[in-house]
Parts: structure tokens; sequence; C-alpha cells
């Protein structure tokens, strides 16, 4: 393999530029990256459409998020996204404290918004080991979805199913993801008690299980169509 062949792209989908390496991370064993993160959460969003609307914010946006400099700063940056527009919103969470590295971090998990229970809602997969984080989203986040009743609630959901690794714990949080767009997707769900809660401790176990390569084989069926179209163009 030549050098630097590991940061060829393979694939631009929406505004995610998918490198080799990234083939390589799904089919080892290794942490996710913040591409393979936002590059299913992107996907996600235009696969599932429901009566509800759900925005899922990139790693970038919500690492920004946490760690704007300024008030004034992080209301600018906020107004574009128009999250009071989303019925639910889905951030995921990554215990990078280091401004200056970009992809640092070693823990996912998935902070979720929904409105009509004002309440934010944190998925972790490794016993709440982002909990300050997520909490400290949530504050950051408040003010700019919370319609003039006081800060939104903050729960922890420690029934969330747990990796039986040190290295799944982003295929958790985008399996969750998942099953939220689908919980949002399904009929019926507006008579639900229990919200997604339940939908997350019975599918996520299994669901994590193959997501690895589920992405995989997604992105080669993308590339191949991408490489379809060009070719065509060409004709």
């Amino acid at each position: 393999m030549e050098k630097g062949s590991g940061d060829d792209m393979i694939l631009s989908y929406n505004d995610v530029v998918l490198r080799r390496s990234d083939l390589d991370i799904l089919n080892g064993s290794d942490f996710l990256n913040d591409r393979v993160i936002e590059f299913y959460l992107s996907y996600l969003s235009t696969l599932h459409t429901s009566s509800a609307t759900i925005s899922l914010i990139p790693p970038c946006i919500t690492f920004w998020i946490s760690n704007s400099p300024d008030a004034g700063s992080l209301k600018d940056f906020m107004k574009p996204l128009k999250l009071r527009d989303s019925d639910v919103l889905i951030f995921p969470v990554n215990n990078n404290g280091n401004v200056e590295l970009a992809e640092g971090g070693s823990h996912w998990s998935l902070l979720v918004y929904y409105k009509d229970a004002n309440t934010f809602f944190h998925h972790d997969s490794f016993m709440g080991v982002n909990r300050w984080e997520a909490k400290q989203l949530s504050k950051a986040i408040s003010p700019f979805v919370s319609d003039g009743d006081g800060d939104a609630a903050y729960r922890e959901r420690s029934d969330t199913p747990q990796q039986k690794n040190g290295y799944d714990c982003g295929v958790y949080a985008l399996a969750v993801a998942q099953v939220i767009c689908q919980w949002f997707g399904s009929e019926g769900m507006k008579n639900r008690d229990e919200l997604w809660f339940t939908d997350v401790k019975e599918t996520v176990p299994d669901l994590v299980k193959h997501l690895r390569r589920d992405i995989l084989e997604l992105i080669k069926k993308l590339m191949s169509e991408s490489e379809s179209v060009r070719a065509n163009e060409s004709i």
C-alpha cells in the first residue's frame, strides 16, 4: 500500500467525506471516529421520516457547542441551527476536553432532547462515564430549545444497554440513535407511555452485534452507486 493511501477519499455523502482508513476502523475492533459517526447520523437523517421533526447533530457541531468560548459566540452560532423547529434533537457526546484536538476523547454517548417533555435524556453505554459532559452540553443547549418555561430537565437513562468491551461505545451510540429514529417513525408511537426506552433496551443489544458490518456494507454500496453515476456521466 503506498504511503498516504489510508487518507484517500472513498466517498462524499451529503457533507461528509469518508477516507479509506474509515473502512479499516469498521473492519476492526477500533473506536469509531468523528467521520463514521457523522456519516451514519447523516444517513439516518435522510432515511427516517415521520410526523416528528428529528435533527441529528454532527459531532463537530456538538463539540463546538460544548467548548464555545463565550455566550455571545454561542448565541450567534446557534441561530442558523433553528433547534426550536425540531421535535427531537440527537447529539453525539464525546469526552474530549482538548479544544486543540478535534478528534480526541475516549468515549461516545448520546444526548437526546424531546421537545414535548422539555427534557434531555442521556444514553451512555458505559456506566455514565460521559455524565458530566452530557450535563454541560444540556445546559449550553437549554436556552436555545426551551420556550420560556425554564431550563429543560435532564435525565440519565441508567437502563441503556451496556457495552461488553472498551471500544464499541460509538456503535452503541449509533444503535440508540437508529432505534430512536425508528421509534418516532412507527405507528402509534404517540400512545406509548415509555417513549423509546423499551425499544432501546430490547433492540440495541442485538443491533450492535452487526451494526459495524451494516455500516461498512452501506458505505461500499454507496461507493458502487457513486462510481456507476460517474461512469454514466463520462459516456
